[in-house]
């Protein structure tokens, strides 16, 4: 056990390491710049899948491998590449509206910074969270069931899938909670970065994400949903969402 703690704890040092050193942070931000698309897929296959390797770990105890884990990194890697263009286009809008007066500015330099950072958060989680969060929703819900085997997956229906997803506790929960307490105040500091570190933190807060997600749990009924019989590579339902 303490190895893989070891283990994810050496990945995470590994990756603030590369970012800290002056030569591969100058890297870093290069390719971020060039190839968007390709960094942002990178970012958040990598961080976001330990995100949710993490919230397992709180919560059951143990390192499990959840069912489909390479399709899971690769959804999280082409939703960083949505998020990448979308925090592009959220962020020029409230520009646009701050520069024609439709929205207020706070006055001063950093009041202006903060004003845009917050009305860009408070706007993108407002009407491209809820449906971003919905389709992660239901494609781990597409490989829950499918248990990560994708002939298996290409025979499920879609409202078979939809019907085994707890909306209601998707709305109170994750839509009506974790976005005005904290999505929306962690990317108002998000906007507040350089636009070459905003994806790289989106896809670092899916890691705080999943530890809080995984302590709010702990110790719940959810702390039982692996039996002591079952395999260490079992599916366990309780993963970060956006």
């Amino acid at each position: 056990m303490r190895k893989f703690d070891l283990l994810w704890g050496g990945v995470l040092a590994l990756i603030t390491v590369l970012l800290l050193s002056p030569v591969s942070h100058n890297v870093f931000v290069e390719l971020s710049r060039s190839h968007m698309y390709l960094m942002a897929f990178t970012k958040f296959a990598v961080l976001a899948t330990m995100g949710e390797l993490l919230a397992l770990r709180i919560v059951s105890g143990g390192w499990y491998k959840p069912a489909g884990l390479i399709w899971r990194a690769v959804i999280w890697g082409v939703l960083g590449a949505v998020i990448a263009l979308v925090f592009k286009i959220y962020a020029a809008g409230v520009s646009g509206a701050l520069q024609s007066g439709l929205l207020p500015s706070f006055g001063g330099e950093f009041g202006s910074r903060f004003a845009f950072a917050l009305f860009t958060s408070v706007l993108m989680n407002s009407f491209f969270a809820p449906t971003f969060m919905a389709f992660h929703r239901v494609t781990d819900s597409y490989i829950d069931l499918g248990r990560g085997n994708v002939a298996t997956i290409l025979r499920l229906r879609l409202p078979d899938v939809l019907a085994t997803i707890d909306w209601n506790g998707f709305i109170r929960f994750v839509v009506c909670k974790t976005i005005p307490l904290f999505w929306v105040p962690a990317h108002t500091i998000t906007f507040l970065l350089p636009p070459d570190y905003r994806v790289l933190m989106a896809a670092f807060l899916s890691i705080a994400l999943g530890a809080i997600l995984g302590f709010a749990k702990k110790g719940s009924a959810a702390q039982s949903a692996i039996p002591a019989s079952q395999p260490r590579r079992a599916l366990l339902r309780i993963r970060p969402q956006w």
